[in-house]
């Protein structure tokens, strides 16, 4: 796989979605978890999906049980939790790993193209976010400390970056 768009990811609702349907936005992709101490996140990503969908970016959250089960629900659980508490309405996905051998691959892929603090490739917790921009290419990794406010200005320079055109023949 050579960028995000070449992998598809299982909906939280169990339906097949390539990545290739978001081609020429920017992506926001973040591990995420309804029992975490970061969990308050969700806010400022439906704020950042409310704000610059419009202009091409999506966010697309995975759930995942893999830092102190802080996701334990199943996928009505985290649908309802999530629209209940901060009202979310971007692309969400099915519970998935984030690290190991049943790591997904989209996620194996982002960790091999930015690493994190001292060149780690894990994800050391919920709600690690990577910027991916228009051409599919990982852009910048963020620590779950990053609050999504912070991401405003990368955000807003991978939203103007705009892939040459196609040469007609």
């Amino acid at each position: 796989m050579t960028c995000a768009f070449d992998f598809e990811a299982t909906t939280l609702e169990g339906r097949p979605q390539p990545l290739s349907d978001y081609a020429d936005r920017v992506l926001l992709v973040v591990n995420v978890a309804s029992r975490c101490g970061f969990t308050p996140q969700y806010a400022g990503l439906q704020q950042l999906w409310r704000e610059y969908s419009g202009r091409g970016l999506v966010v697309l959250g995975f759930p995942c049980d893999q830092f102190r089960q802080q996701e334990p629900g199943d996928a009505a659980d985290i649908r309802q939790f999530c629209a209940l508490n901060y009202a979310v309405d971007f692309p969400m996905f099915a519970k998935i790993d984030v690290n190991g051998p049943d790591a997904h691959p989209l996620w194996t892929w982002l960790t091999g193209q930015r690493r994190g603090v001292l060149g780690t490739r894990a994800v050391k917790w919920n709600f690690t976010k990577f910027l991916v921009g228009r051409d599919g290419q990982v852009l910048r990794r963020f620590a779950p400390r990053t609050a999504p406010a912070a991401l405003r200005s990368p955000i807003e320079g991978a939203l103007a970056v705009r892939p040459p055109a196609a040469l007609s023949g």
